[in-house]
């Protein structure tokens, strides 16, 4: 009589060489999830008046693992502040490459700041340069830097934005670009802090467009 085998059991089963152990702890949270929470805090409260509790409990994130995905508080409100300036120039750099009116370029560009300006769970929160990033950029000079190299680029964005509708008549040969542009980026920052004290947009937008007929008239 053949005595038949008997299938393998949790003791003595043949362990499977084609399926590669887990190592480690897999990790509880998705960093740019958590970044974007710690940029909404940061938005709302500015850096001197956001803990690390806070940041903490936002994220969803212990102080250790806070420490290990970005570094200490300054380190992740720098963070914070390169990804609100990506998204914030995402927004805008198909409205300042499409071909259209100087005018209604215009109009789109300061329509998308308001959205950006205007957002927020608990009420506007303006924008991350003027409000916050400023202030922060007296006393710590990376963050100056970084402050200098968004305004300037703003700057220049507008002025070839009036460059070339000089060039195509929209605009006359007086026109100074250079000018033009400083009192658009300035229109930006003041519709920024007008925000963030909770404006209506109505009123808002009433500023935008006298400042667009100072800039470009009739065009």
């Amino acid at each position: 009589m053949v005595q038949k085998s008997k299938p393998p059991t949790a003791a003595n089963k043949p362990e499977r060489r084609d399926e590669p152990k887990r190592r480690g702890r897999p990790r509880a949270y998705e960093p740019e999830i958590a970044l974007g929470k710690a940029l909404d805090l940061f938005r709302k409260q500015g850096f001197a008046a956001t803990s690390l509790d806070d940041l903490s409990e936002a994220t969803g994130m212990n102080r250790p693992s806070l420490y290990g995905a970005f570094g200490d508080k300054r380190e992740l409100y720098i963070k914070s502040y390169q990804r609100y300036r990506e998204d914030a120039r995402a927004s805008m750099v198909e409205i300042f490459r499409q071909e259209m009116p100087v005018r209604q370029r215009l109009e789109r560009i300061y329509a998308a700041a308001l959205n950006i300006y205007l957002s927020g769970e608990t009420g506007p929160r303006g924008c991350f340069t003027v409000v916050t990033a400023a202030s922060e950029a007296v006393s710590d000079p990376e963050i100056r830097a970084m402050v200098i190299e968004g305004l300037t680029e703003l700057d220049k964005a507008f002025a070839n934005c009036f460059r070339r509708a000089k060039e195509k008549g929209e605009l006359p040969e007086s026109a100074d670009p250079a000018a033009l542009a400083q009192l658009a980026s300035a229109t930006i920052h003041t519709i920024a802090i007008r925000s963030r004290a909770r404006v209506p947009r109505k009123e808002l937008e009433a500023i935008v467009k006298g400042a667009i007929d100072v800039m470009v008239g009739g065009a």
